[in-house]
């Protein structure tokens, strides 16, 4: 087995954060599913605000 992980967020967050964002979720992923950390693969999406709304409003206007 192995897991994709795909995160999608708005771009901001530094190197440090992703990094333990990563972490973070692939120990959460190894344990629930009982697979090993060297088979899970987690892909970071970041989008600008003016790619992403929320109840009809770009993030960039808020």
């Amino acid at each position: 087995m192995m897991p994709i992980i795909t995160i999608k967020m708005i771009e901001g967050r530094t190197d440090e954060q992703k990094r333990a964002l990563v972490q973070e979720v692939t120990e959460a992923v190894s344990k629930t599913v009982n697979a090993p950390k060297e088979n899970i693969s987690i892909i970071i999406e970041e989008m600008s605000k003016n790619h992403y709304a929320t109840a009809g409003v770009l993030h960039m206007d808020k």
